[in-house]
């Protein structure tokens, strides 16, 4: 790697996301050939003695307390927007602006609007080759991506059902204390836009289709929760006294909606973080002509797969996803030994890094990224009316 050209990178934010990312730079052109060798060159945080403990931690460079130096600074090439969704569009379009490629973290923003801005300057920087990425992370799961690949080659034939789930609990103690995910004045949503996107953006993905419609339901279980306790992991343990300060909870914590694709299939979709015993079961099932095929984040490594022609009477078949000939897996161990929910991301950056290496598009792209944050508004247009039948 000492003979590529080097990608500066600078990363804005460097809590859960940002730690995710920091190992994906340091770990992607350890365990791939790389057309360019990622460099950790600088994060930004606002705590001066947090960004800078976090740098000495992840393996930056630097540091500095203000996202704009990041932009300014002429030994950087790639923004990384590992911030809340309030901040989005600020940063990356400023980043764009600048001549910096960006990898900005899901939803892309927290409106259509914000979105549809970030994508005029993404088309626009690319037009001059530079590039802009959102990270819908999942995409580069084995399994998930091997899916795509069997309805690509019409193992499923027509595709009639899309089932989807992301069930978490990390909510569901009522106690838990108050966070920017509940606010949605910096998350956007709740658990629609949390984790919900990603299954939008999956089930859109794999099948190669659109949502065109949706009828929604959208509901907060816990309307105020503490503003003061230990936070533990996404979630913790707050002050549970009568007496204990109190924030309102501004966004949903479940949301289920049905929707309609242009292809035809029929799809049902559900995001909630108060699904007691499920820590991360982001699940997507297709049901075709010809087979079906079912996927769970808590069991990543494997994909279930139905081929009515070659076992009809034998149900689904299980797939471990570890072979060298699978998506992404030939980089890493031998047969057999599974990868975990890092990996995703040290895969998101070496799709990155190829394309911008050869001046392509990466995707998703900005543009990909609006739609599903169009029909994130449509699911919130239509739980607030009722559960009207809303376009997207």
């Amino acid at each position: 790697m000492t003979s590529a050209k080097p990608l500066r990178v600078g990363m804005v934010g460097h809590a859960f996301m940002g730690t995710a990312h920091s190992h994906a730079w340091r770990t992607a052109p350890r365990f791939f050939d790389l057309p360019l060798e990622p460099q950790l060159t600088a994060v930004a945080g606002r705590n001066g003695d947090g960004v800078r403990a976090a740098a000495d931690k992840l393996g930056w460079n630097s540091a500095e307390t203000d996202w704009r130096r990041l932009i300014e600074r002429d030994d950087i090439d790639l923004i990384d927007i590992c911030t809340p969704g309030d901040t989005h569009a600020e940063i990356a379009i400023a980043a764009l602006e600048a001549g910096k490629h960006v990898l900005c973290e899901k939803p892309l923003a927290n409106s259509v609007e914000e979105a549809e801005r970030m994508t005029v300057a993404a088309e626009a920087a690319a037009k001059r080759g530079v590039f802009s990425l959102c990270g819908f992370s999942y995409r580069r799961t084995p399994a998930l991506a091997l899916a795509k690949r069997l309805v690509e080659q019409g193992r499923l034939g027509t595709i009639r059902h899309v089932r989807a789930q992301y069930l978490q609990d990390w909510l569901s103690d009522e106690n838990a204390p108050m966070t920017w995910r509940l606010d949605k004045s910096r998350s956007g949503s709740g658990s629609l836009g949390d984790i919900g996107a990603h299954s939008i953006d999956a089930a859109q993905w794999i099948t190669g289709q659109k949502i065109t419609g949706v009828s929604a339901l959208l509901e907060t279980f816990v309307a105020e929760r503490p503003l003061a306790g230990d936070l533990v992991g996404l979630g913790g343990h707050g002050e549970p006294g009568n007496d204990a300060p109190r924030g309102s909870v501004t966004v949903d914590d479940a949301a289920i909606f049905s929707a309609r694709f242009d292809g035809g299939p029929i799809g049902v979709f559900e995001a909630t973080r108060y699904a007691l015993g499920r820590k991360n079961a982001m699940r997507l099932e297709l049901n075709g002509t010809k087979g079906s095929l079912a996927f769970d984040f808590e069991e990543m490594n494997v994909l279930s797969f139905y081929d009515a022609a070659e076992s009809p009477d034998a149900g689904f078949r299980r797939i471990f996803v570890t072979e060298p000939e699978h998506p992404y897996v030939g980089n890493w161990w031998p047969t057999g030994h599974g990868l975990g929910y890092e990996h995703g991301f040290t895969h998101q950056v070496v799709d990155f890094v190829t394309a911008i290496a050869e001046n392509r598009q990466p995707e998703p792209s900005f543009a990909d990224a609006l739609q599903v944050q169009q029909v994130l508004a449509a699911v919130e247009d239509s739980a607030a009316n009722s559960s009207q039948w809303q376009k997207v």
